[in-house]
């Protein structure tokens, strides 16, 4: 377990400016993985307090995120509807699997599966997610109601009819973006996210906007007694392995990077068993899976975060703030659509997706091999990395190409005593 001393005031206030981003993203992300928006908040509160016990990394802050939030839609939307009573009973079993096998996988030194997706099958999920995700929120921002047809049928037709554009939502959308992308030109800690949700409130309340908005959110904390639907556990047990391990990537990249720009040692399997504990933690609140958010880490330590003292008042604070929720029904939908786009948007790499032919054609193949896969099998997307694996097993033996990073064991410390005693 994380040994903890005194917060410094730079974990205060990294802590508080982080939730004030999260609480907005947060109920974007739940949306994404077909959640009534409450239940963002939900994944966000118990997640970042636990998960901050465990931490190898004292920047990372746990939650709700994109990729995360797609794998989960993608794994639940063939068997309930969208933010149905089932639905959310699946999702809550989903996250408390994931928990569980990730906290296996720690604590059985496992910790190196993060490393399983080579480069170019990760650089072609990546892009070719985030461009689903992206494509999701473009009716949101719109105004436009889907025709329920797929993430990309949906965008496609979204954008094939601009009679059908609310230009009020498109200015709300536009102004998200203006505050998330242009606020850090005038600072790199400026809130952009909390700007255009105070403005957009603000507006959206006076003016009696009559597009779409979140609605009604319940109030009060979070109520644990959550009822599983154990008799679908076969249904979610490859899906839960799928998140455990591809959505594994993303907090294990993060630290990783922090862990080098520091000099700072890192442990994959500490990391594994938190963020094991925080899906079992968002498994008990009733949420749905949860990873690190890079945008969060990020502006956690540029906020100043000492220790994982951050990722915890990040989490108190927004689990104090839970009963305050009722005051954003009036949120209008193209702002959290705006908020997704603004996150993900800088994650479609096309041009790191080409520049894999440098290392190689049969690079170049597996990274296109995976972005048309999981294009092709969206939701299902986790489907996509199963091809990418695939295509890059068969390349490394056909043609005796290695495409790993190669340099892991140089990231990867042993395990410390605290990680040890997990």
């Amino acid at each position: 377990m994380q040994r903890f001393g005194r917060p410094s005031t730079g974990d205060v206030i990294a802590g508080v400016s982080v939730a004030l981003v999260a609480i907005p993203q947060s109920l974007a992300y739940a949306e994404l993985a077909g959640m009534p928006p409450q239940y963002g908040l939900w994944a966000t509160a118990l997640p970042s307090l636990l998960a901050a016990l465990f931490v190898s990394s004292r920047y990372l802050q746990t939650g709700p995120v994109a990729l995360t939030a797609l794998l989960t839609f993608g794994a639940l939307s063939p068997l309930a509807t969208e933010s149905s009573a089932e639905y959310i009973e699946m999702a809550a079993l989903l996250a408390l699997l994931v928990g569980g096998m990730r906290v296996l996988l720690g604590l059985g030194r496992l910790g190196r599966v993060a490393y399983l997706l080579s480069p170019p099958v990760l650089v072609g999920f990546t892009t070719a997610a985030a461009i689903l995700i992206l494509s999701s929120q473009l009716p949101k921002a719109f105004d436009v109601d889907p025709d329920r047809g797929g993430v990309l049928h949906n965008a496609f037709d979204a954008l094939a009819h601009p009679g059908r554009w609310s230009l009020t939502a498109m200015l709300f959308a536009a102004m998200t973006l203006v505050m998330i992308f242009g606020g850090r030109l005038l600072h790199r800690l400026f809130p952009g996210v909390l700007a255009a949700v105070v403005v957009g409130l603000v507006i959206s309340s006076a003016s009696g906007y009559g597009g779409s908005i979140v609605g009604e959110l319940d109030g009060g904390f979070i109520s644990l007694g959550v009822e599983f639907p154990w008799s679908r556990t076969a249904d979610l047990i490859v899906p839960a392995l799928a998140i455990a391990l591809v959505g594994f990537a993303e907090p294990a990249s993060i630290a990783r990077t922090f862990a080098r720009l520091d000099r700072e040692p890192w442990d994959a399997n500490r990391e594994m068993v938190s963020q094991g504990v925080a899906n079992l933690a968002a498994g008990v609140s009733g949420a749905f899976p949860v990873g690190g958010s890079f945008s969060r880490s990020s502006l956690n330590r540029m906020a100043g975060a000492t220790s994982a003292w951050a990722g915890a008042i990040t989490g108190a604070f927004v689990l104090l703030t839970l009963p305050l929720t009722p005051v954003l029904r009036d949120l209008p939908q193209a702002i959290l659509g705006a908020i997704v786009i603004g996150a993900v948007a800088k994650l479609i790499n096309l041009r790191g997706l080409w520049d894999l032919r440098h290392r190689g054609t049969p690079h170049l193949l597996v990274g296109a091999a995976t972005l048309a896969a999981t294009l092709a099998t969206a939701p299902r997307v986790e489907r996509g990395v199963i091809v990418g694996i695939a295509v890059s097993l068969a390349v490394e033996r056909i043609g005796r190409v290695p495409l790993g990073d190669g340099d892991h064991d140089n990231d990867v410390t042993q395990p410390t005593e605290a990680a040890s005693s997990a």
